[in-house]
């Protein structure tokens, strides 16, 4: 495992470390039951062709650009951050990424040392359906499970925000039997990856 603290989320650096390989982000896709080879969907194969691109071209298929939104997102996940560690008393550690099992995870921070945060700002319109399901959206619980798999940590503090609206704080303890399939699935990937990135360079029949 490597765990690159020096190198900030979002530069040329942190996404040359991203290229070619899965990230936490994209987990679910692997996910989603498809008519696909191995069981895979048609997002699977778009995102894996992605993958093979970076690859062979070494160039980031998806360069993020700051828009307001985006900045302003940036800038909230900072003052979460900081509510939190007032709210529980805790220091955090961010990192770059971590890279490990083939895949990186880009954490929000790194809470002691089994305990990691996993940040999102949320309009107030789905803050409020947060608060009250009191349990981690459903959308976001693959990237948990997948940082808790790649950071080989215990939890994860999954933290919803909007200013002016409650934090919303919800733990999540490691998910061995979805880790499993994830680790599986991942494998499956790759494979089938190698084998289609082989035959458009050339290298196979």
């Amino acid at each position: 495992m490597q765990i690159i603290t020096d190198i900030e989320q979002g530069t040329p650096e942190w996404l040359a470390l991203r290229l070619g390989i899965v990230t936490c982000s994209e987990l679910d896709v692997l996910l989603v039951s498809g008519k696909g080879e191995a069981g895979f969907g048609v997002a699977a194969f778009t995102y894996m062709d992605q993958l093979i691109g970076e690859r062979i071209t070494g160039e980031a298929a998806e360069i993020p650009f700051q828009t307001k939104a985006t900045i302003r997102g940036h800038e909230l996940e900072g003052v979460a951050r900081g509510l939190y560690s007032a709210r529980y008393e805790v220091s955090h550690t961010t990192v770059g990424i971590i890279l490990n099992h083939g895949i990186g995870y880009s954490p929000d921070s790194l809470i002691a040392s089994d305990g990691l945060t996993e940040i999102k700002t949320k309009l107030p319109k789905f803050q409020v359906g947060v608060i009250l399901a009191d349990e981690v959206p459903k959308e976001h619980v693959t990237q948990c499970q997948g940082g808790l798999w790649a950071s080989e940590r215990e939890w994860i503090d999954f933290i919803s925000y909007w200013p002016g609206m409650p934090l919303f704080v919800k733990r999540m303890y490691r998910d061995e039997i979805m880790i499993r399939k994830l680790s599986e699935r991942v494998k499956t990937f790759y494979e089938l990856l190698d084998e289609r990135m082989n035959k458009v360079l050339g290298l196979a029949a």
